[in-house]
């Protein structure tokens, strides 16, 4: 099976911005003043690629000839305090992007970009797949990933695949042909990426394809007949796991092997070693067959790279959905790209939720301290202690309570989970490693650790990344 292939002759539209600092001493010559006023140096300059992915200009190369153009001039290191401000919600948009052949069926699809026309470098993010009926599976929604590319001046488009949340159409299984399956998930990528494309603020010749899990299979099955904008793949521990199915490793292997064949675009691979769906030699082997595949067919310009990072929280496999994993996965992803002539340098903040300071009512430790919990949200609290540091606890004054780890906002999916269980309102009680729950009237009175309660590091609930009541 392979997906329809992509109109070509897309118009090439880029855009240059370069961001100038210079700093000199005070000139005594007023002519030499003058001069120095009218012709802008830069000890520091950021340029976008141009349309064939070649930088404009080098950083330290003066921008025009002048006394500064030549004087030893200390670099300025930027805070990102002196770019411009995104909202929080990177100007997000929900579309439905009609399927070719049959336009009633559409992909709901979630759009991050910067502000501005435009047009801008795009990436599109392929979701996974959770156990269970994908159309209850939640709107793909990338915040995480997303800020880290909008942030760099990217669109950021998230696809929901057909049968998928809130798409139409159905999920195909493709019984055990895993092959046949990422070629037909690889499909509705395609769909996004023809129609983002045409819309004015992308600019359709700088495009990356990304996705996670079963998206990751999708995105290297895509490779295949990709756009030719397209300049860069990122799978994210990508495959599909069919227990099912005799000898699955062997058709998971296959598929990628089938695909690395007709590969037209370089690839970055991010595996965990403690991945809860693949084994390291799993990993091991789906690369080899698409790599050993591409090469024996001497694919022009479609290399591909396999990243171990290591072990990851409890889980390797949630390494793009957690805020924390951006350290992990950025700086291997910012070479990969620059690498292939797309644009790395941050362009913009993203406006984002500051954690509340320490209130010191009392040791984050002591469980005794939480107001208006039962013995059974005591608990929930001592399980809270034993999560990573990424975490939240909300409580009510009824007693309700919900505890958060990972993901992008713990804090509001705390919050929000909380809320479920409550017609009071529920704030937060401790963030990370810090008690932030305050009151007019004093601090706690105990503040005694865990009341003797021991916290087991190994306990079975310790895997949860969400409790609530």
């Amino acid at each position: 099976m392979a997906f329809r292939k992509l109109l070509t002759g897309w118009a090439v539209a880029s855009t240059a911005c370069v961001l100038s600092v210079a700093h000199a001493a005070s000139l005594s010559d007023p002519a030499t003043a003058a001069s120095a006023q009218a012709s802008a140096s830069s000890s520091l300059s950021v340029a976008h690629a141009n349309a064939q992915g070649d930088a404009s200009r080098t950083a330290g190369t003066p921008l025009v000839s002048g006394p500064l153009g030549s004087a030893n001039v200390p670099r300025i290191a930027l805070d990102d305090a002196y770019l411009p401000v995104v909202h929080a919600d990177m100007n997000e948009q929900i579309i439905h992007i009609p399927v070719a052949g049959d336009p009633s069926v559409t992909l709901e699809t979630t759009v991050y970009r910067p502000d501005g026309p435009g047009p801008f470098p795009m990436v599109v993010f392929n979701h996974g797949k959770i156990p269970g009926d994908p159309r209850m599976q939640p709107r793909s929604d990338p915040m995480s990933f997303a800020r880290e590319f909008v942030s760099r001046g990217y669109v950021v488009v998230a696809p929901n695949r057909q049968g998928f949340a809130g798409s139409g159409g159905t999920y195909q299984q493709d019984g055990c042909d895993v092959a046949s399956n990422g070629l037909g998930q690889a499909a509705d990528v395609a769909t996004t990426v023809d129609y983002m494309a045409k819309q004015p603020y992308v600019d359709a010749n700088h495009i990356v394809v990304a996705g996670t899990s079963h998206g990751g299979l999708a995105t290297m099955a895509y490779g295949t007949e990709a756009a030719h904008g397209v300049r860069a793949l990122i799978n994210f521990s990508g495959g599909l796991r069919q227990d099912a199915c005799t000898g699955w490793q062997n058709n998971l292997t296959e598929a990628f092997g089938d695909y690395g064949a007709k590969a037209r675009v370089a690839s970055l691979w991010l595996y965990g070693d403690n991945d809860s769906v693949w084994t390291s030699d799993l990993v091991t082997r789906m690369f080899a067959a698409f790599h050993t595949a591409q090469v024996g067919e001497a694919q022009s310009g479609a290399g591909a790279k396999l990243v171990d990072f290591g072990s990851y929280k409890n889980d390797a496999h949630r390494l793009v959905g957690d805020r924390d994993g951006v350290q992990v996965w950025w700086p291997k992803v910012e070479a990969f790209l620059a690498g292939q002539g797309m644009p790395t340098a941050q362009e913009y903040r993203v406006a984002t939720q500051a954690a509340p300071h320490a209130s010191g009512y009392a040791s984050i430790e002591s469980v005794s301290a939480v107001p208006f919990l039962d013995q059974a949200g005591r608990d929930g609290y001592r399980n809270f202690l034993k999560q990573y540091p990424s975490r939240a606890f909300a409580v009510s004054d009824s007693g309700a309570w919900s505890w958060a780890e990972g993901g992008d906002n713990p804090m509001a999916v705390a919050v929000a989970n909380c809320q479920k269980h409550s017609s009071d309102p529920c704030r937060l009680y401790a963030v990370n490693g810090n008690v932030v729950w305050s009151n007019d009237t004093a601090t706690a009175q105990n503040d005694n650790a865990d009341d003797g309660h021991a916290v087991a590091a190994d306990d079975a609930d310790n895997s949860h990344a969400l409790a609530s009541r």
